[in-house]
């Protein structure tokens, strides 16, 4: 174990190995259910974003792809700013309303307005002037986001601090954001059938963007909120973020995180140019990506159970190990491939589901371990470092996906090259396969386990009196 927050030294016995008594309750139902909520509307909003936002642009708007590339590289280095920020303020905050609903209530009507003016450029607009557009639409979009994102995940970290309980948070969660992604989906199929695209991505963004502002509100008024966390981050934001930096297992847990999402951020955004120009049945796209979720509605009761018998790690090794091998098996899908696509995409669904659950609760363990590093709480911070490479990783590889597409000849609603199939395939087989396989090398060495937690829970038990319940405020 580290060294505790005053710098004493500590045996080892100061900390039981035995399982602390933890004063908490399971979480309602209810609780669960207001966290998840805004899920569905985001994660419906999200895959319209991150499947057909770049198609929209290329081939309707007709922005060419290094120019929306560089457009989505700059977002990543404006959120550089944004996403520190949104998370310092938030863990120091003491906002009567709570420091992260009172982040939310403010984020809701941004991000309503920013999805609508992000999806509906002036018609007039062309060239530079669209291009001009189109970034600082982005820019506003991506703010708005940070701005509920941020407060939002680190809330969820902090609801429940049972080692378990949090994989039941987050899988619930998960269930319901896969439901909202079968609307995205639906919001796909209409602009990708639509005979007037621009109007139809109005239309969509005005009620999608509505929708998603009102459950952003539902969630912020119905969630309680720990009184004892308020205030708890740390004093300067360059502290905040070396501390981050500082804790081991968060250390490694943000390189796994890097490498993976670099590779995977690819993969939404080529679905449709490889349905279309490689696969040749772009009718089925919907379908296709629909099938993705199908495992992880069905498994998700799965990895809740499993959770609490064999590790996170095992777990979460398991998920990386599975999205490893779907992805190298995308290089071989060609024309009409369809047997090849549907074991690819029972695989990615797998282990992306289990992913999907366990990492998060892992990332929570991870702040605890923090907290009994420094005596601070900092969950926006650590919420905003793995935001950032999220969505750093996401722009860099938005920007070598344009590059690369413009490079080899791609060109609109036309039979593209052989070369050009290729490497779109291998953009979404290689890249991220490659990723996978070093980041489930890395995870290999994680060593925060159940026992270890559980000891840091003890310590900060002892450090607070004995009391570890939460006191909560609506």
């Amino acid at each position: 174990m580290s060294e505790p927050v005053d710098g004493r030294e500590e045996s080892e016995s100061g900390l039981s190995a035995s399982r602390p008594e933890l004063a908490e309750e399971p979480l309602p139902r209810s609780v669960i259910l207001a966290y998840s909520v805004p899920m569905a509307g985001v994660s419906a909003m999200y895959m319209l974003f991150s499947i057909w936002l770049m198609k929209f642009s290329t081939d309707v708007l007709l922005i060419a792809p290094a120019a929306m590339g560089l457009i989505f590289a700059l977002g990543r280095i404006w959120d550089a700013i944004s996403d520190p920020v949104a998370g310092y303020y938030s863990d120091r905050s003491t906002a009567q309303r709570g420091r992260r609903r009172a982040w939310m209530y403010v984020s809701a009507v941004p991000v309503f307005i920013t999805t609508v003016l992000l999806w509906s450029p002036p018609p007039a607009a062309e060239g530079v002037l669209l291009m001009l557009w189109m970034a600082a639409a982005l820019l506003l979009y991506e703010t708005a986001a940070t701005i509920f994102f941020v407060p939002y995940g680190a809330l969820g970290m902090e609801l429940t601090q049972r080692y378990h309980e949090r994989t039941r948070l987050f899988g619930y969660r998960h269930i319901i954001g896969a439901v909202g992604a079968g609307v995205g989906l639906g919001f796909v199929y209409l602009l990708r059938t639509a005979e007037e695209p621009r109007f139809s991505a109005f239309l969509i963004s005005l009620i999608g963007g509505a929708a998603m502002a009102a459950m952003i509100l539902f969630a912020a008024i119905k969630l309680p909120e720990r009184e004892d966390y308020k205030g708890r981050g740390a004093v300067h934001i360059g502290k905040a973020f070396m501390d981050v930096l500082r804790n081991p297992h968060g250390r490694l847990l943000f390189i796994v995180y890097g490498v993976e999402t670099f590779g995977g951020a690819s993969v939404a955004m080529l679905a449709p140019f490889i349905m279309q120009y490689v696969v040749n049945a772009p009718q089925y796209t919907e379908v296709f990506v629909l099938m993705y979720f199908v495992p992880q509605l069905a498994f998700t009761p799965m990895w809740i159970w499993l959770g609490k018998r064999i590790s996170k790690k095992s777990l979460w090794l398991f998920s990386m190990t599975c999205m490893t091998a779907g992805y190298f098996a995308v290089f071989w899908v060609g024309q009409e491939s369809y047997t090849l696509l549907f074991v690819v995409i029972a695989l990615l669904g797998l282990g992306g589901g289990c992913g999907a659950i366990v990492a998060p609760s892992i990332q929570a363990d991870v702040i605890d371990y923090d907290e009994y590093m420094t005596g601070e709480r900092k969950e926006g911070a650590y919420i905003a470092v793995w935001n950032l490479i999220r969505k750093g990783s996401a722009g860099v590889t938005a920007a070598l996906t344009g590059v690369t597409l413009q490079w080899v000849g791609y060109q609109a609603n036309v039979e593209q090259t052989e070369a050009t199939k290729v490497a779109m395939l291998a953009l979404m087989s290689i890249l991220p396969g490659g990723c996978y396989l070093i980041g489930t090398l890395l995870f290999t060495r994680f060593g925060l386990n159940e026992r270890e937690h559980d000891e840091v829970m003890v310590e900060l038990r002892r450090r607070r009196g004995g009391e570890i319940g939460p006191q909560k405020s609506q």
